[in-house]
């Protein structure tokens, strides 16, 4: 598919997931088959941010693919995090946890592909009309901060109808069956993430990884992030200890967010959780993470869903 002039072989994105769990390893794993690679660079220093694009960058050598990165809206350092972004020539940036008007201008003329994360006709249009490259468009039972409570099934099919832009559908998609379903309503490609994370590539902690295949169907619910959005976790003591609003304030911050209730440390949450800490960590994933069964690598989770996302292409 083409956004813009930019070539994309398989039209799946690698969903960005902070801090620290999409970084160049499974970016450029991602890329080389084809698809975008995504870096997060939210809540890490700008430095290491611009380190993990140019390692990337060293190692994809498919030039079918694309290097992109996710910025959340909400972060203090968002703006600084897209001067990074484009400095180092990415081939996208998406942007979600928020919607920024700013970015429109500062990405204009650069040659990097915008993509905004929406959640309703309303905001795909404003999106379009701003002179977005594409759109993901995200559900309620994705992984993470959320932006609205419908699930993807329920919104996708509207949006896509409504714009004239490439649309990536995401949310509800672990399957090669859901992107398939995902793409008869008319997306034109997928974007994945708690699929990504059960990778052999993936950074994270391999009690990370097998949390995903041992949860089981009904084991995610809905918390309110310290960032001011819902999102979608598995169950944990220490999510338990967020829904039942114990005291969890932080011993120490560094303001990660523009905005924050300060009533527990999402980020700290995250980290621990992507370093295996069942007590003290926060799972994210989608709600339909109970469907995957085993931990494969990049180029294995790529042959199973290349034939559904090239489906109507």
């Amino acid at each position: 598919m083409k956004i813009g002039d930019l070539n994309i072989d398989v039209p799946i994105i690698q969903g960005g997931m902070a801090i620290r769990a999409s970084m160049a390893r499974l970016a450029a794993a991602v890329a080389n088959e084809g698809g975008v690679g995504v870096i997060a660079g939210t809540a890490i220093p700008l430095e290491e941010f611009r380190e993990e694009i140019r390692k990337a960058r060293k190692n994809i050598v498919n030039k079918g693919g694309a290097l992109g990165v996710n910025i959340m809206v909400a972060a203090s350092t968002f703006a600084e995090s897209v001067k990074v972004a484009l400095e180092e020539k990415v081939d996208m940036i998406i942007c979600g946890a928020g919607f920024s008007r700013d970015i429109f201008e500062k990405v204009k003329g650069t040659g990097v592909k915008l993509v905004p994360i929406v959640s309703s006709l309303k905001l795909a249009k404003i999106a379009e009309k701003l002179g977005a490259d594409a759109i993901v468009v995200e559900g309620g039972n994705a992984g993470g901060h959320l932006g609205t409570d419908k699930d993807s099934w329920d919104i996708v099919e509207e949006i896509v109808k409504g714009v004239s832009i490439p649309v990536f559908g995401a949310g509800g998609v672990i399957t090669p069956a859901d992107a398939e379903r995902m793409m008869a309503l008319g997306v034109d490609g997928v974007q994945m993430g708690s699929r990504f994370i059960a990778s052999k590539e993936c950074e994270v902690n391999e009690e990370f990884k097998e949390k995903y295949v041992n949860t089981k169907e009904g084991d995610v619910v809905q918390i309110m992030s310290s960032a001011g959005l819902p999102a979608n976790a598995i169950k944990s003591e220490y999510v338990s200890r967020v829904i039942n609003e114990e005291k969890l304030t932080p011993k120490s911050c560094i303001s990660c967010l523009k905005k924050c209730s300060r009533k527990f440390c999402v980020k700290d949450s995250l980290v621990k959780a992507h370093n295996g800490n069942e007590t003290e960590g926060i799972f994210f994933a989608g709600k339909d993470v109970w469907k995957i069964n085993e931990i494969l690598s990049v180029k294995e989770i790529f042959d199973m869903f290349k034939d559904k996302v090239l489906i109507n292409k």
